[in-house]
């Protein structure tokens, strides 16, 4: 009898532990199939991603496990890795967890073969230096990186704890979400944004976010990070 009941313990743990597993890979609905969303990432393979400088993906640096894409730190660092299809106008949602006092991002109209381009900055603002080095919080969670600092108001889960990002970009229209509030609004045409880009690191860089068309970039800043979920639709 007791036996049989360490079998069917052990029985019934393996198969939660198959249902969680499996509750954890991407798989997009009948609605958001036909919304016209597609899955950057399919949960088990690095299909549809290369190195930023357009080298093959990183035979290091970066790993995947139960439906998750995540930095590899004890391996040594990967680099970034982007997207192979390009895009456009586009809103992007993923979800995203840190450890803590890391830092990462999501960046968007690169320049070509580059990590060179707008970012939706991830960072633990509490802990990591970056958060209190930028000017008015523009190097904030959710934020423009070093151009734009997010909305007071947003709403951060902590270290270890997902959160989820949005961004969406229609012609030079772009906005920043975290966790369902927006937090960052801008036009990439506007002087106001140019005076911005003026003032900041890359004001050495012309041309910097004018792209037409880049590939979605995440950030390995050598520090551990996960990305799940991770989906897009052409606007």
């Amino acid at each position: 009898m007791i036996k049989r009941f360490r079998f069917y313990y052990l029985a019934v743990i393996c198969s939660m532990a198959t249902q969680f597993a499996v509750a954890q890979m991407p798989k997009l609905t009948k609605k958001e199939q036909r919304e016209g969303w597609q899955l950057l990432f399919d949960g088990t393979t690095f299909k549809g991603w290369k190195k930023a400088n357009g080298q093959p993906f990183p035979e290091k640096g970066w790993v995947i496990g139960n439906g998750v894409l995540r930095t590899d730190t004890a391996a040594g660092r990967g680099g970034d890795i982007v997207t192979d299809e390009l895009f456009t106008n586009f809103e992007l949602v993923l979800d995203f967890k840190i450890a803590p006092g890391a830092n990462s991002g999501i960046k968007y109209f690169l320049f070509p073969n580059s990590s060179l381009g707008c970012e939706f900055q991830i960072l633990d603002d509490e802990l990591h230096p970056d958060a209190k080095l930028g000017i008015d919080g523009n190097r904030k969670q959710g934020g423009l990186y070093d151009l734009i600092a997010p909305d007071a108001t947003k709403k951060d889960n902590p270290p270890g704890e997902w959160n989820q990002a949005r961004i969406i970009a229609k012609g030079n229209h772009v906005e920043h979400w975290l966790n369902g509030k927006k937090t960052v609004e801008y036009d990439r045409d506007s002087p106001a944004f140019k005076s911005l880009v003026a003032g900041s690191k890359y004001k050495n860089s012309k041309g910097f976010g004018e792209a037409i068309q880049s590939p979605i970039l995440l950030q390995d800043h050598g520090n551990t990070v996960s990305f799940r979920n991770i989906r897009i639709r052409k606007l």
